[in-house]
């Protein structure tokens, strides 16, 4: 394997602009790929993620300076690896036309719905998850037949490199091309018109990546994140509960778009919940300090904007709970805190936290716990923690978010058969399985009529007895 450090970095907008019309070129000379073509295409990168497993373990782990191996595997290679399976064995089916209805007042006719590829795609890949977050878009852009170009984040630049080399032994650059640099390289793939772009990250920066695609009228999904909301029920046992939150909140170090980032929970049970989290917590790490099972902070300023939100927190009258206090810290990794008595004048209630800090957050009733949600900016994804039935439909009913998961944490996103995405500051659009199929084709209507033409009876001239017959019939 050749040295990741040895790859080229894109330098410029031109590069960008030509390897984009590389790609425009070489789609208008295969603009529908046939099924056999883009199951192979699956195949062969499926092949390629298991062959090189080992080395972006080791490129992810060496970007985050302490980075599971088993969470790697657990969240980045099953989910890409199971997504690509299921793209593969109903790839045939997503692209069957969709047989749909004529009325009666426009027959005879047929009309159906063809899926096309929709040209170059863009991805903007982010840092937390740089592989399966990769990956997971590829794979719906490839099943429906484009043109893909990936933006690696500059923040995991040897996961970067090792994903470019594995990517360019797989596929020639007019289909997939893979780009690495820094910010401004960014800004300027943005720009790129792309027939559609797809960005993971901060709400904050898929701002200014919906700005840049205005100008293209580019359609974007985009993925974003927020503030996701867990609820502990009245009723539901606190140990198990707390166990399912907890491997939630401390997975990847919490560095996850859709971790919990505050749990509501019952004001009489606070206490008893503050304890079974800590105690579910330490079970899953017995220490932190040289654990290589527990995951570091990406990086130094991500470490410290952590450390301001615990100190804010703390100056505002927060109750924090170091859950390791006599363990000294190593490199990044930071210990799993709860938080008590916040308020929404503390930075941690308002931003999202993307780490392992977890605020507590006491209700009286399920009604005023919904309304609490509803009154924030709609979340990525929603966890309800109760066997009762009536209060599962209460909180599916009287709440809005990407997705919600029942019962536990995080599961959700690993469904292929259910779509993933935000509502509103958390996202737009949504993909995985065949709903990612859909984001990346032109669902192109085709009406067609044959040689009896029974539309001549509305022609002009207006006003004929037969004309006036056809529309009593139809519209009364």
């Amino acid at each position: 394997m050749n040295s990741p450090s040895a790859l080229p970095i894109v330098q410029s907008d031109t590069d960008l602009a030509a390897m984009f019309a590389v790609q425009r070129r070489a789609f208008s000379g295969n603009p529908l790929p046939p099924a056999a073509q883009r199951r192979q295409w699956l195949k062969s990168l499926r092949e390629a993620l298991l062959a090189g497993q080992a080395e972006l373990i080791e490129a992810i782990g060496q970007d985050f300076e302490g980075r599971s191996a088993n969470e790697t595997l657990l969240a980045e290679l099953l989910p890409s690896v199971q997504g690509l399976r299921h793209a593969e064995k109903h790839l045939q089916r997503w692209m069957r036309a969709s047989r749909r209805r004529v009325s009666l007042a426009f027959q005879p006719a047929s009309a159906q719905v063809r899926y096309q590829p929709l040209g170059v795609v863009g991805i903007i890949v982010p840092w937390n998850y740089p592989l399966f977050l990769a990956i997971g878009p590829l794979t719906c852009a490839l099943a429906a037949g484009n043109r893909v170009m990936l933006k690696l984040s500059e923040a995991t630049p040897a996961c970067g490199r090792a994903l470019k080399q594995l990517l360019e032994r797989v596929f020639p650059t007019d289909l997939v091309s893979v780009v690495l640099g820094e910010v401004e390289v960014g800004k300027a793939f943005a720009r790129l018109p792309f027939d559609h772009l797809l960005f993971t990250g901060a709400t904050s920066v898929g701002r200014q990546v919906m700005l840049a695609a205005a100008h293209n009228l580019t359609p974007v999904t985009l993925e974003l994140g927020g503030k996701s909301p867990a609820i502990v029920s009245a009723d539901v046992p606190l140990d198990s509960a707390a166990e399912r939150i907890a491997f939630g909140k401390t997975l990847n170090a919490g560095q996850t778009c859709v971790a919990p980032d505050y749990v509501l929970v019952p004001r009489k049970r606070l206490q008893a919940f503050s304890d079974a989290y800590q105690r579910a917590v330490r079970q899953l790490y017995p220490r932190i300090a040289d654990n290589p099972d527990y995951t570091a902070i990406i990086n130094p300023y991500q470490l410290q904007r952590l450390q301001r939100l615990l100190d804010d927190a703390r100056a505002k009258g927060a109750q924090v709970l170091d859950i390791y206090p006599d363990e000294t810290r190593q490199g990044r990794r930071l210990p799993p805190h709860l938080l008590l008595d916040v308020h929404d004048d503390m930075q941690v209630m308002q931003d999202e936290i993307f780490g392992p800090l977890l605020p507590l957050v006491p209700y009286d009733s399920l009604e005023q716990a919904l309304a609490y949600i509803n009154q924030r900016p709609r979340p990525l994804a929603l966890y309800y923690f109760g066997y009762d039935r009536a209060g599962q439909e209460q909180v599916l009913r009287h709440t809005h978010s990407g997705g919600v998961c029942l019962n536990d944490t995080l599961l959700q996103v690993a469904q292929d058969d259910l779509p993933f995405g935000g509502i509103g500051p958390s996202g737009m659009g949504h993909y995985h399985g065949h709903d990612g199929f859909l984001t990346f084709s032109k669902a192109k209507a085709v009406l067609a009529k044959q040689r009896f033409n029974a539309a001549r009876l509305i022609y002009p001239p207006y006003g004929k007895a037969l004309q006036r017959l056809v529309f009593r019939l139809f519209i009364g």
